[in-house]
């Protein structure tokens, strides 16, 4: 197993939820967390905990990013107007490797970071290697003319586990997407219920 896909796992089992909706997730077949004592760790969570959670779920979705990133993230969600909820998700559904990801150029988001680091993906024609890159809305996404026929590419687009959502228009035989609109919360197809709610609240006692 590789790092990238142990470490994917963790995630999931830590969490006690299939975050990515993966189907060889071990949370599939143990819902309890890692270790000996796994089982035991089933109480009734804090507030405190609940924030945590939901934290570290939205985090570790979007590739489990540092606590530095996402912070700074979070605070721009904050000085942006209107709720800061749907200003994080926002944020966060407009990084690059975001946007590979949701378009299905590749099967997850750890895959993305390292495709656009690898520098695989043009935005507007241009090379962008930096996975933290924010597209605008109309910015087309392309995959590099030599790398349309990497076989992860060409796997992921066949994935049937998930689709390409309505803020994305897509278009797998020229390997392109458009960044349509940024979403909201209700509009990106997480898995699982995140709850940014909880987040603004973890930030605001720590």
């Amino acid at each position: 197993m590789t790092k990238r896909t142990s470490a994917k796992y963790k995630i999931d089992r830590r969490m006690g939820e299939n975050i990515w909706g993966r189907p060889k997730s071990p949370v599939n077949k143990r819902e309890y967390g890692p270790g000996q004592h796994g089982q035991r760790r089933k109480g009734k969570m804090s507030d405190f905990g609940l924030q945590l959670r939901a934290k570290q779920k939205l985090k570790g979705y979007y590739g489990d990013m540092t606590e530095k990133q996402f912070r700074k993230i979070f605070a721009e969600a904050e000085r942006v107007r209107g709720d800061t909820g749907e200003n994080l998700i926002g944020l966060l559904e407009r990084r690059l490797d975001a946007v590979v990801y949701r378009a299905k150029f590749v099967a997850t988001i750890f895959a993305a970071r390292q495709f656009v680091n690898h520098g695989h993906v043009l935005v507007n024609g241009e090379r962008v290697n930096i996975p933290s890159y924010r597209v605008k809305e109309g910015d087309v996404v392309e995959v590099r003319q030599k790398s349309k026929q990497i076989a992860v590419v060409l796997e992921a687009t066949q994935l049937a586990e998930r689709d390409v959502p309505d803020y994305i228009e897509a278009d797998h035989s020229k390997m392109t997407a458009t960044f349509v609109r940024t979403p909201g919360l209700g509009d990106v197809p997480y898995p699982v219920q995140m709850e940014p709610n909880l987040v603004i609240e973890y930030y605001a006692q720590n």
